[in-house]
Order: C-alpha cells, then structure tokens, then sequence
C-alpha cells in the first residue's frame, strides 16, 4: 500500500525556503542541504516530509496543489496567520473566498500559495 512520503514544492532559494518553512512547521532537515533540494522532516521523524527544490518556472495564482496548515481554532488560526507573516510569509489577496471562510490564504517567501485553516469553524 503506498502513502504520501513527501510534498514537494519547487522555490528559487532553497536556502531561504528552508529557512521559512523551518520556522513555521518546526522541521528539521533530513540532510545536509545544498543548493537544489532540501527534505525537512518532523522532528519526531514520522510524519509528510516537505521536501524543497529548486524551480524556474514561476509561481501560480490558483494553483492546482498547495498546502493546507492546520490551527485549532479561530484565535489559534489568527495568531499562527501572524506568526507565519512575521517569518516572511504575505497574505494573498484571494479572489475564490466563500462568504464564510475557514481558511486564510497566504504565500511564503517564493510566493507558493498555502492555507491556514480553522479546524473548528462550522
């Protein structure tokens, strides 16, 4: 039976990119890093690995894959949403909001989009 070993998402500077995504999931690389690809892991080692590789194609606004971050709640969403900008991420001016999102649309520092999503809204 096969399972989701690795995300992988492609970034100008893996550098940076690991640097962000580091920060904000509490990774750890599996490796030593070069200039192409990282693979960071939870530092339990069990877990989706994000692996992080170097890509010249540019950035989609409505990509088909992204990443969808899981807070506890509103006020945990909020503040995770602002922990994340601290580090580098920007929030996304996202034109596909329901009414009543559960969901904050943001992009780290290469402008890959992903969510932070409230658990518990109804």
């Amino acid at each position: 039976m096969l399972k989701v070993g690795s995300v992988v998402l492609g970034v100008s500077d893996v550098a940076r990119a690991a640097a962000f995504w580091t920060a904000a999931l509490g990774y750890v690389p599996r490796e030593e890093k070069d200039d192409d690809w990282v693979v960071l892991e939870p530092p339990a080692g069990a877990g989706v690995q994000l692996a992080l590789g170097f890509s010249e194609t540019p950035v989609q606004e409505h990509p088909r894959i992204h990443l969808d971050l899981y807070a506890g709640d509103a006020r945990d969403q909020a503040a995770e949403v602002e922990r994340l900008v601290s580090l580098g991420a920007e929030r996304v001016d996202w034109d596909l909001y329901p009414d009543d999102p559960d969901f904050v649309v943001l992009a780290d520092p290469d402008g890959n989009r992903f969510c932070v999503i409230d658990t518990e809204h109804s």
